[in-house]
């Protein structure tokens, strides 16, 4: 069997996430001081108490969503002994940095301080309004890309996220994503609706944050990752430093290929993908991407229990 260890991006937040294994588990309360000490504020307060409306500024729902991912791996990795080896490991736009401090290309430290101001500069690259995002259920991608150049030729509007078949993110500048999400509907969209989001993540309006993070990446210490990581813009393996920092330069301003990376990945031969941190939603679109695949949502420590006795038993 091989197996591809996933990461979840934003979205997947929650005001309490990762507290009862903060309070179970000295690698967890370990994961959550470094975090805090590295950014310089109480995150893990931030994460465990709220309020909602903080948690959900994208500025610090990026570093938390990071440090809950890491403790859930850790946990496994070093309380409960289970012994990695994945054929990939990837990770949805945020989730790439997740992976990247995993596979030990970068430090829990320098993942979170880099996310936090990714986060910061992506929230003030675009004022707010004038930038939006939504989703489109029912359409096939060249669809989509039609009708993106069709409505906005320059650019305006563009493909953010390939999730699944059927299934596309679009973002860009708000008048052109609301025009498409009104010809999405007459063009026989099963669902065209606006996304809560503060900014048009995945769009050429976030060129200027790609070179201001390529700035920030000289300041972080870089190794090769020990596993190859499925890059989001490209849909294929990353093994060097040039290749990570080129694919998260990118990754900032151009679409997440997240149908495309499972696929390569199950044409690798993987079929079992474990989902370390908050939520269930790359489970779900995994599970479309690819019929019969066996997917493990792991945040809680029952979860961890669960998939302790599953992994021993199937993988080691």
């Amino acid at each position: 069997m091989k197996y591809a260890l996933v990461f979840p991006g934003q979205g997947a937040q929650e005001v309490g996430m990762g507290k009862s294994l903060f309070d179970m588990f000295p690698i967890a309360r370990e994961i959550f001081q470094r975090a805090d000490s590295s950014l310089g504020f109480h995150l893990s307060q931030l994460i465990f108490d709220g309020p909602e409306e903080k948690l959900t500024l994208t500025a610090y729902t990026q570093p938390a969503i990071l440090t809950v991912s890491v403790a859930v791996y850790e946990i496994l990795s070093q309380e409960f002994g289970l012994h990695f080896s994945p054929a990939y490991i990837a990770g949805h736009s945020l989730g790439e940095y997740t992976a990247l401090v995993v596979a030990g290309a970068l430090s829990l430290e320098d993942g979170v301080r880099l996310v936090h101001l990714r986060g910061s500069l992506m929230q003030e690259a675009v004022p707010e309004g004038e930038g939006a995002m939504a989703a489109l259920l029912g359409l096939e991608s060249d669809i989509v890309e039609d009708l993106c150049k069709t409505i906005a030729p320059h650019g305006e509007c563009q493909a953010a996220n390939y999730n699944s078949p059927g299934q596309v993110v679009i973002s860009g500048a708000t008048a052109f994503v609301e025009k498409a999400v009104e010809e999405a509907k007459e063009r026989g969209a099963r669902k065209a609706v606006m996304l809560k989001v503060s900014a048009p993540f995945h769009s050429k309006m976030m060129r200027p944050v790609a070179n201001k993070l390529k700035e920030a990446f000289n300041g972080c210490q870089w190794e090769a990752p020990q596993w190859p990581v499925v890059a989001n813009v490209s849909a294929q393996p990353v093994s060097t430093v040039r290749e990570v920092q080129n694919a998260l330069f990118h990754q900032t301003y151009m679409p997440v290929l997240w149908a495309k990376s499972v696929e390569y990945m199950a044409s690798q031969g993987v079929d079992t993908y474990f989902e370390l941190g908050p939520g269930t939603v790359l489970a779900g679109l995994i599970k479309r991407c690819q019929k019969g695949s066996k997917t493990y949502s792991v945040a809680t420590e029952e979860d961890i229990k669960t998939i302790t006795s599953l992994f021993k038993e199937v993988v080691e």
